[in-house]
Parts: C-alpha cells; structure tokens; sequence
C-alpha cells in the first residue's frame, strides 16, 4: 500500500504563490511517478504536472500549468512538492496528490494512489 498526504492549500489573491506537499510513504515500487492533479467545482479531474522519483526527476506539465507551476521531490524526506506561483481564478479546485507505477501517466486512471485533496482558493 502507499499512503499519501497533502498540504500546503488555502486562499491566496491571484498573482500570487501557494507551495503544496505530498508526503508519501508504502511501496516505493508502487510509486514511481509522483503526479499532482485538480478538480474544480462541476469538471472532472485534470492532470497538472508528474514527476518521476528516480533518475533525474522528469517532469511533465500541463500547458494550463507550464511556466508557472514547479514539481519538484525530496527523496531524503519522500515528499513532492508543487510550487504554484502567479495564480489565477481559474486554478481554484482541490488538488490531489497521486502516485502510478507506470511510466508516464497522464490520466487519473492510470495513477493507483491517492491522496485527500487540499482546497486551493485563488480570490481577491
């Protein structure tokens, strides 16, 4: 099993920076993509940004995301991160935290682990 926790959320006015984690522990051979995902009120859930535990840490990024958003990990402390920086409205949705043992997923049914959600609020 892996077990994952996020934190990190709350409200912020647009153009500004949240920095979400992911703590994560189990099976490490379950996890080897460490993903962030999104839901906004009334959408399906969105793919955000993934990154892989070992090698060089590859990331992948949405577009909606691309240049403003940063995943990084620690493997010292088994935690993942998404530094979100120049918010929008449009970025307000619960993220989730993910983890997939195949080697590039981009959607929610290919990720086996998930985590609660935190709410990121982006309003003035």
């Amino acid at each position: 099993q892996v077990q994952l926790v996020e934190s990190g959320g709350g409200l912020v006015q647009p153009g500004g920076s949240l920095r979400l984690s992911c703590a994560a522990s189990g099976r490490t051979f379950s996890r080897s993509v460490m993903g962030w995902f999104r839901q906004a009120p009334g959408k399906e859930r969105e793919f955000v940004a993934h990154i892989k535990w070992s090698g060089g840490g590859i990331t992948y990024y949405a577009d909606s995301v691309q240049g403003r958003f940063t995943i990084s990990r620690d493997n010292a402390k088994n935690t993942v991160y998404l530094q979100m920086n120049s918010l929008k409205s449009e970025d307000t949705a619960v993220y989730y935290c993910a983890a997939a043992a195949v080697p590039f997923p981009l959607r929610a049914d290919e990720y086996a682990y998930w985590g609660q959600g935190t709410q990121v609020t982006v309003s003035s």
